[in-house]
């Protein structure tokens, strides 16, 4: 069978996949989807600074907004286990994709040879390196604070700003979690500015300012991740 016969028995997103730059393109768009959620989830996290609320924390009540979204149309929590599913799939898709053309490129790559880092940020060089701990991250916080399985502190179910004042007085935690969102930073900042070379976005005349809001937007994500541990560590924020 010729190369053609081949390609022409291959579906169009097949095709795609196979394509360094289609690979590109859906690490691109997988990220894209997990910058929002992160963006989100950090507004989220930031009504924890409204504070214990007389036992009523905002914070609590928006958890609690993100459970019963849909009601009674829907049935509880389906929308928040649709968003779950959506990042999981989106993960799951560019942890594939970044893997594979991490591999593409070492084969193509001569034994002998290696790669300059002339001109490469710290953010660039980082990024296998960042990506796996964010990985290992998630997974220690989903652990930690969604299913309550990993119990370092007492945790309950559906005190969320308890469990975030209980957890956030033991140092190691406080530090784990600002460690990791400096991580994501990093690793945020190089992949929105690789992103808008995959999709086509960069042009020379624009590179500076989007180079500038990556940084700002990572920076901005970064700080509004490591105030909340830092605030309960320090006693800005009041136990409940």
């Amino acid at each position: 069978m010729s190369t053609v016969e081949v390609a022409r028995g291959r579906s169009r997103p097949r095709e795609l996949w196979d394509s360094t730059i289609g690979k590109k393109i859906v690490a691109a768009l997988s990220g894209g989807v997990l910058v929002a959620y992160v963006v989100l989830h950090m507004l989220g996290n930031l009504t924890s600074l409204y504070g214990a609320g007389d036992g009523h924390a905002r914070v609590d009540r928006y958890a609690h907004w993100l459970r019963t979204f849909g009601e009674p149309l829907l049935p509880y929590a389906s929308v928040l286990w649709a968003v779950r599913a959506l990042l999981l799939a989106a993960l799951g898709l560019h942890v594939a994709a970044v893997v594979s053309l991490r591999r593409r490129s070492l084969a193509a790559r001569p034994r002998a040879h290696r790669a300059k880092r002339i001109g490469r940020s710290l953010s660039s060089r980082t990024m296998l390196l960042s990506g796996l701990l964010l990985l290992a991250f998630v997974v220690f916080h989903i652990l930690q604070f969604t299913t309550l399985t990993i119990d370092v502190t007492p945790l309950r179910e559906g005190a969320v700003y308890a469990n975030l004042a209980e957890a956030f007085q033991t140092w190691y935690l406080v530090l784990l979690y600002v460690a990791a969102v400096v991580a994501l930073g990093f690793h945020l900042r190089h992949a929105l500015w690789s992103a808008t070379q995959t999709l086509g976005v960069d042009r020379p005349g624009r590179n500076q300012a989007i180079r500038r809001g990556a940084t700002a937007l990572a920076l901005v994500v970064a700080v509004g991740f490591a105030v909340i541990p830092i605030a309960f560590w320090t006693g800005v924020l009041p136990q409940p």
